[in-house]
């Protein structure tokens, strides 16, 4: 393997590291994942144990499973987190909205960035 420079490092590292964007804590992700596929699992099974009741009488599969299929399960994605370089800019931006920093001087510290991440 051949040895990288720093200017390739921090370019990679742009690239490659992620952050997360969605707002919480990143160390409760280990927690909420498995919390949120379970309880679309756990929803999806009740939905299913709902309409065997109801079906009880007559049970006909076709119809059943058309009355299974016809509810969307509960909706929740996992969505992986955004590359540094993405979530650098985008707090660069939003200084300049918040009027935290100088127009010029962030514009010109996204350009620079923009250079690094090519």
């Amino acid at each position: 393997m051949k040895r990288l420079t720093p200017q390739e490092k921090k370019r990679l590292s742009y690239q490659k590291d992620r952050r997360n964007r969605y707002g919480e804590n990143d160390k409760s992700s280990r927690k909420n994942i498995p919390r949120n596929r379970a309880l679309k699992h756990r929803a999806a099974r009740h939905r299913v144990a709902q309409e065997l009741t109801v079906m009880r009488g007559g049970l006909d599969e076709d119809r059943l499973e058309r009355r299974l299929n016809r509810r969307p399960a509960v909706l929740w994605r996992k969505y992986r987190d955004a590359p540094l370089g993405e979530a650098v800019e985008w707090r660069l931006d939003r200084r300049v909205e918040r009027s935290n920093a100088a127009p010029g001087q962030a514009e010109a510290r996204i350009r620079r960035l923009r250079q690094r991440r090519r």
